[in-house]
């Protein structure tokens, strides 16, 4: 959102969010008061508040991003994540194909998605564009659905759109629940840092802010209907991870070396764990001219460094429901 509305001054940039329990209007602070950005409060389940917004505005393009996206949470409430990721992704494509009907020149419906549908890794081997779905959990069950909606649509009525597949993303202003900023959270709490199995599943890692880039590429450049896979060539195993967090932060900090690490606790896995995933990035990079801009360290660097500089919104989103939620999940 804040690279659109700073980058394209000549856009007007209208924010549709239901604002639940990781929405937070205080991200945007910077930007709410300029005059090419609107917010809306919305649920895409609404179909007569979704048809009011694209009658008001009249966008030409859709970023949908919204999504329960949390693996754990779907664990304990599939159905939330089917009536969000799948049934509201329809409402979103009935919407533009209403408004957009015998007009879509100039158009783009963008979908975000996630490599978690394609399944899981052995110990080598990457994710393509071409990869065949194979989700394991209610959460990538709910995304490779809503894919699947979107490419028909495109397919049955010409709806003009894009998928990206992105894999993990870390950066400011991540809701505490993700393993980055849990741990951060937890460091700075001298709290255990609970670590799933063996500490050996493996996860590809992409920098918010090029995960954005790559949605701006992709939404102005990309091909009609294609499929990009957005990745950050970071392969890490969440115990090699978490060590590095740990030494990152204890020398912020101002600690003792390995003095957070020792908070480590391994805990039961979590049902239906994919062992692996890591995207092949090429196609991105070769049509687009996309890539990341920073290593891991760096940006894990930048990360750690804003939520040590805003502890204050830290506190305020882990209180109250956040609390119980943590508790029923970890113990």
């Amino acid at each position: 959102m804040r690279l659109f509305v700073t980058k394209y001054p000549h856009y007007h940039i209208v924010n549709l969010d239901a604002l639940t329990y990781a929405g937070n209007l205080e991200n945007l602070r910077d930007i709410d008061q300029l005059p090419n950005y609107s917010f809306c409060k919305a649920d895409i389940l609404d179909t007569a508040a979704i048809d009011a917004i694209f009658t008001e505005h009249q966008p030409d393009a859709v970023i949908h991003l919204a999504a329960e996206s949390h693996v754990d949470r779907s664990i304990l409430s599939p159905l939330d994540f089917v009536y969000t990721n799948v049934i509201g992704t329809v409402n979103l494509l009935n919407a533009a194909k209403k408004h957009w009907a015998g007009h879509f020149e100039g158009k783009r419906f963008h979908h975000v998605s996630t490599d978690e549908v394609f399944g899981a890794l052995g110990n080598t081997g990457l994710f393509t564009e071409t990869t065949s779905y194979d989700p394991h959990s209610p959460y990538s069950a709910s995304k490779a659905s809503s894919d699947h909606f979107v490419r028909a649509y495109h397919d049955t009525y010409g709806l003009p759109i894009t998928i990206t597949n992105c894999s993990n993303n870390y950066g400011p202003n991540h809701f505490p629940e993700k393993l980055i900023p849990l741990f951060i959270n937890n460091i700075i709490n001298r709290k255990p840092l609970p670590v799933y199995g063996d500490g050996l599943y493996t996860r590809d890692w992409l920098y918010v802010i090029d995960h954005a880039v790559a949605i701006d590429t992709v939404l102005h450049d990309g091909k009609t209907g294609a499929t990009y896979a957005v990745g950050g060539f970071n392969e890490w195993t969440n115990i090699d991870l978490v060590k590095l967090l740990c030494r990152l932060m204890d020398e912020k900090l101002g600690r003792a070396t390995c003095e957070s690490e020792q908070q480590i606790t391994y805990v039961k896995d979590r049902p239906g764990h994919d062992r692996r995933y890591a995207i092949d990035a090429t196609k991105i990079n070769t049509e687009l001219g996309w890539k990341p801009s920073v290593t891991f360290e760096e940006g894990l660097s930048i990360t750690i460094d804003w939520y040590l500089q805003n502890t204050a919104w830290l506190q305020n989103v882990t209180s109250g429901a956040y609390t119980e939620y943590y508790k029923k999940v970890y113990g």
